[in-house]
């Protein structure tokens, strides 16, 4: 088993990386799947009063890969030699969607089944089916009753069955890391939509995108199909254990289940430093550079246990990968010293944020709850999408760079243009964008905008060299760059603080939310980068306005700000903060000062620690 995954995994990653990544062929350590299926067993017993060799127990691996869990489950000893019949011929249960580890898995699970069972004539595995769980179970699902008829007998019956126990490891999905890839990630309706009811509605994220994860759509999925009664036990990225974004689907999985049982493996690599060190080896090695989570949820379908029973247990700091697995290996339910976890108000679990923490001045406030904030606005970094045609250290090369894939964008729109021309002259539809443009990442790399060009003809200025401007880049790295909405894919207020090369500013930025890295403040005196610190916040010093058009009157009095290459600089620190200072430390405090105040607060080491959870998560 072991050569056959890690082989299979290995071609995949190697042979096919796009459907690896779409797919999230990751597979699991032989450890991680009996520590699952052990635990899965004294979970039935100690809250459902069954086991997993009982009748009528179905159990069902809805992401099957090479057959893995199933194979161990009938190796593990805890289905009785005088039930394993009733058990491989109805009540086990796998889906697999990739045709060769779906023939893999048959011959894994049927050759593990002979040799249990010591059988003399060869049986078949028939509760493998060859699917996609989540479409699957879409309520506008077509099934295709010609082709492949015995494979569809096995869907349907799958589906009406009352699935006790669902086991697995969920999709790693990675998906299109660019536009350029053409590797997006399916969609599910129904799914989707049930996600959006839960675990979006309740959450307090803005951008939401993440809780469409395929890992996600599994918990949800699983949520769905188990009925009022049964056990889920899945090992799968762990990042939605204290995650900003899943707050909600924390809030959601506490009222929808009545045990929770968490074993967080660490191993989270996008960090550095000595928090990596901390996080030790990954489980999956190669395969996953998250956090990695063993996650058992229960239903007992007794009445007036919400909220959740939630246990959570760490496997400890500075592990390797091969120590990880020897204690996964020897440990069960019953075994690890389980912490009990009471979420606070905002679905916080680990690292919870506190009230006095909430009851301080905020810095900015976008939503305009606060009435009193340190800055007027903020925005964050230059989001390029393409950082290798939009930032260079030699500022002739990046001019070239910018101009040739200006040249080739021109090129594709009057092309297509052209196309959808001869298409209409001879009555025939013309190609979809996505067919007609030339991806090759040596002459352009598309931003989702850039595509839209194409059907409205939409042509780039060639730019110049007073257009160029310096960014920070990374910390204590800066290179020449250009602020152009056309160029790069998001500039968000950045104009309004860098409005020509000749204003000069300067500003706080800040790792953003559920950052990777340990809170960090940083002064830039240049166009910050949105990754200058993981996914970064910029707070200016002063923001810019343009003369107004009419007869060169600035749209506030002059005397309000100075006057720099046609724009009218205004002090981004508001007036309400002054008062409360000079209130409370005399006449004396200016808006300089109280600017480096803050930055002087924000790298106080006792500050950082006392309230870590606030600042990573606020």
């Amino acid at each position: 088993q072991r050569i056959m995954t890690e082989l299979y995994g290995r071609f995949y990653k190697t042979a096919l990386p796009k459907t690896a990544d779409s797919l999230g062929i990751v597979y699991t350590p032989v450890e991680v799947v009996d520590f699952i299926v052990r635990s899965v067993d004294q979970a039935l017993q100690r809250h459902l009063d069954c086991r997993l060799t009982d009748e009528g127990v179905q159990v069902l691996d809805p992401f099957t890969g090479t057959g893995t869990f199933i194979s161990r489950l009938l190796a593990s000893g805890l289905i009785e030699q005088h039930d394993l019949a009733r058990k491989y011929s109805s009540e086990l249960n796998a889906n697999e969607m990739v045709l060769l580890a779906y023939y893999i898995a048959a011959v894994n699970i049927e050759a593990t089944y002979h040799q249990i069972a010591n059988a003399t004539e060869f049986q078949p595995f028939d509760g493998l089916v060859f699917t996609d769980t989540f479409q699957m179970s879409e309520d506008e699902d077509v099934i295709d009753h010609r082709v492949f008829s015995t494979n569809t007998e096995r869907g349907l019956r799958q589906l009406a069955l009352d699935i006790r126990v669902i086991v697995g490891n969920p999709p790693y999905s990675v998906g299109q890391t660019s536009m350029n890839d053409a590797n997006q990630n399916l969609k599910y309706p129904t799914l989707d939509a049930s996600i959006e009811q839960t675990y979006a509605a309740r959450s307090t994220a803005t951008n939401k995108n993440s809780l469409y994860d395929s890992y996600i759509r599994a918990f949800r999925w699983a949520s769905n199909r188990i009925g009022d009664r049964g056990v889920i036990g899945y090992v799968s990225n762990g990042g939605w254990i204290d995650g900003n974004t899943t707050d909600g689907m924390r809030k959601t999985l506490a009222e929808e289940f009545d045990h929770i049982y968490v074993y967080n493996l660490r191993g989270n690599q996008r960090t550095a430093g000595e928090l990596s060190q901390r996080e030790g080896g990954k489980i999956f090695g190669a395969g996953s550079r998250n956090t990695v989570a063993i996650t058992l949820l229960i239903k007992t379908g007794e009445t007036g246990t919400s909220p959740a029973h939630i246990h959570y247990s760490d496997i400890g700091d500075y592990l390797t990968r091969e120590q990880k697995l020897e204690v996964v290996d020897k440990a069960d339910l019953d075994s690890l010293d389980w912490q009990t976890i009471t979420p606070n108000a905002n679905g916080d679990w680990l690292n919870q944020r506190s009230a006095r923490f909430e009851a301080m001045l905020p810095i900015g406030d976008k939503k305009n709850d606060e009435p009193i904030t340190v800055f007027e606005t903020y925005s964050a970094g230059l989001k390029t999408n393409r950082d290798a045609w939009v930032y260079n250290f030699n500022r002739a090369a990046l001019l070239t760079n910018l101009n040739r894939m200006v040249d080739f964008h021109n090129q594709q729109v009057t092309d297509y243009q052209e196309a959808i021309r001869e298409a209409q002259a001879q009555g025939t539809s013309p190609l979809s964008v996505e067919a007609f443009i030339d991806t090759d990442p040596t002459r352009i790399s598309w931003n989702r905008a850039d595509k839209a060009d194409l059907p409205k003809s939409r042509i780039w200025p060639r730019v110049q060299p007073e257009e160029l401007r310096v960014s920070t880049y990374r910390p204590f790295t800066k290179q020449h760059g250009v602020l152009d909405s056309h160029l790069c894919d998001m500039v968000y207020q950045l104009p309004r603080f860098f409005p020509t090369p000749k204003t000069p500013n300067y500003g706080i930025v800040m790792t953003g939310v559920s950052s990777h890295f340990d809170f960090t403040p940083y002064i830039a005196d240049q166009i910050p980068d949105l990754h200058l610190l993981d996914t970064s916040q910029f707070f200016p010093r002063y923001t810019y306005r343009q003369l107004a058009a009419d007869a060169g009157q600035l749209f506030d009095d002059a005397s309000e700000g100075e006057l720099i290459d046609g724009y009218q600089r205004f002090d981004n620190i508001t007036d309400e903060i002054l008062e409360r200072f000079q209130a409370a430390a005399g006449e004396d405090v200016t808006k300089d000062g109280i600017f480096y105040y803050v930055y002087g607060l924000l790298h106080s080491p006792d500050y950082r620690s006392r309230y870590a959870a606030d600042l990573k998560k606020m």
